[in-house]
Formats: C-alpha cells, sequence, structure tokens
C-alpha cells in the first residue's frame, strides 16, 4: 500500500484506515497494512484459538486470519458478501483481520485522537487505544498488538528473552518510558525490573514523557532524573517520531539516548527513525536485545 507518511518526519501526523465491523466503524494505523484483499476461503485450523477463522496462501506466505467480530463480541455476518482482510505486519509477523467492510483512509494528527477514559478502556485486556472524530462519527482504534498478543503471545513481548540473559546486576539509571497500551507497558516495566533495572518510569504517550522532561529541565533536575528514553511510536496525543524530533531539536534533550522500541520497526520506519536521530530501534518482539541496548546506553551504576 502507498502512503506518503513514512517520508515524513516528525509531523504527528498517521494515516488511518477506516473500515467497518457490524455496522460499527474501526480504524488501524496504515503503517501497520501489508495490503488488503478481498475475502478468500480459507482452511479451518484445528484445535484453533476461537477467534481464528482460519487460513489461506498469498505470495509464498501462509497468512491466519482473526475473525474480528467475533473477537470483539460481535456479530458475523450471514455470508460473505463485502468482507474483506486486511493483512497486518507487526512484530515481524504477517497476521489477516476479517471486516466487514472498508471504507477509505484519512489522515489525521495524533492531538485529535482520544485516549479512551477509564468507563471505555480499564483493564489491561482492553483492545481500545483511542477514538477519533472522523466526519461527525466516531472511529475507534483498535490495539491490535493486544488481540494478537491474547491469541500468541510470543509474538509480541517475550519475558522469557530477559531470563535467558543469565546473571544480571542492578542498575540504577533512570529510564523513562511512553507506552499507551496498558498490558503492553505492564509487560515492559516487569521485563526491565526482572532485569535489574530499579529506576524505572512508565507513560502513557509523548505528550506526557515530554511534559516531564520540561519540568525536570525547569526545575534543573533533567540530569539526575532521566539516563535514557524509550519510546513507541503510535501513540494518542504525540508519537514517538515527534518525541524524538523535539528532544534532538532541543540543545537541553539532544544528549539524552532515545530508544524506539516499537512493533512497526521495518524497513521505511527504521529509516525515519534514523533521520530523526534515534540512538537504537528495537522490535518488541526482541526483549532481550532492548535489554543490552540499555546497557550499552545507560552503563548506569551497578551492584550485585
Amino acid at each position: 500500500m502507498d502512503t506518503n507518511i513514512l517520508l515524513e518526519s516528525g509531523t504527528n501526523e498517521l494515516e488511518i484506515l477506516e473500515f467497518i465491523v457490524d455496522g460499527n466503524y474501526y480504524g488501524i494505523n496504515v503503517a501497520k497494512i501489508r495490503e488488503i484483499l478481498s475475502y478468500t476461503p480459507l482452511t479451518s485450523i484445528p484445535n484453533g484459538h476461537p477467534f481464528l477463522d482460519g487460513a489461506f496462501s498469498t505470495r509464498g506466505d501462509t497468512i491466519s486470519v482473526i475473525n474480528l467480530a467475533r473477537c470483539l463480541g460481535l456479530k458475523d455476518k450471514e455470508d460473505h458478501e463485502g468482507e474483506m482482510f486486511l493483512i497486518t505486519n507487526f512484530n515481524g509477523a504477517n497476521t489477516g483481520f476479517c471486516v466487514h467492510g472498508v471504507v477509505g483512509i484519512h489522515r489525521v494528527n495524533w492531538t485529535q485522537i482520544i485516549k479512551p477514559d477509564r468507563l471505555i478502556s480499564n483493564s489491561k485486556e482492553s483492545v481500545i487505544t483511542g477514538i477519533i472524530n472522523i466526519d461527525g462519527k466516531l472511529v475507534i482504534l483498535l490495539d491490535f498488538e493486544n488481540i494478537v498478543a491474547q491469541i500468541s503471545p510470543e509474538v509480541g513481548i517475550q519475558l522469557s528473552q530477559v531470563s535467558r540473559l543469565g546473571e544480571r546486576y542492578r542498575n540504577h539509571s533512570p529510564i523513562i518510558y511512553a507506552e499507551d497500551s496498558q498490558l503492553l507497558s505492564m509487560m515492559i516495566f516487569e521485563g526491565l525490573t526482572d532485569a535489574g533495572f530499579t529506576n524505572v518510569i512508565p507513560l502513557n504517550n509523548g505528550l506526557e514523557l515530554w511534559e516531564l522532561l520540561e519540568k525536570y529541565r525547569q526545575e534543573g533536575v533533567l540530569e539526575e532524573k532521566v539516563a535514557c528514553v524509550v519510546t513507541d511510536i503510535e501513540m494518542p496525543q504525540m508519537d514517538g517520531h515527534r518525541l524524538l524530533k523535539l528532544m534532538k531539536e532541543n540543545s537541553a534533550y539532544k544528549d539524552i539516548p532515545v530508544v524506539i522500541f516499537s512493533s512497526l520497526i521495518n524497513e521505511d520506519m527504521r529509516r525515519k527513525g534514523e533521520s530523526l536521530g534515534a540512538d537504537a530501534q528495537v522490535s518488541k518482539s526482541e526483549m532481550g536485545e532492548f535489554i543490552r541496548v540499555l546497557d550499552r546506553l545507560t552503563m548506569g551504576e551497578e551492584e550485585e
């Protein structure tokens, strides 16, 4: 799928693909879409997860397809008329999602996306990351990483990689990270804690992190409060690339190491992160590498 947004840097914008499931409107970041296909008959998967409809082959790849209506507790279509497959790629894996129709692509700013309140999204299992008003209707952005992680945990953050790193020492270097998914934020915190990092602050998005940096700068405690910043890419209010751009263009923050820890580390996104000055970029499926990168960048005081 062609999109110009990948060629731009730090605009705090994204392109959203709007689609329909059971008459409701949902959205996904275009950067996660590999292609969109018309419905094709599927081969059933014996003993597969209840949300899986089956699998099919395309261009030499076998793609498992998740029934998004069933996953969201909505009604299946009685027939397959108008159904489409959204073929996604994140964390190095291709996954299909069956939807009931595709509306179109909208270019929006992350500041337009509202983080759902606790009445809408009140648990780590929530699959809603944001809500946006498009053409007078509410479009719900879904947490596709969380959906896949609940079906196949090994595709996302693998905490087991931390234990395979061997003997660890405590690292007191202060690390701040921005991750909008409650489930993934908890997993990152657990992974860093298990790896011996004792001074970790989780935040919900790039804007919160930027405001905390500004607060520390104004208080004159920036150097002692921040040794490294970790950020996801797609987040409401301010995305990771915008945060990175602001930091590297400001003399007060440009020397603070910034690690992009995201499911969207593909060739285009890696090139974009490099152009903005990222010190490292790691896929969320590479937890062990993520820890090694933090060790290298912080070189904090260690103790047994």
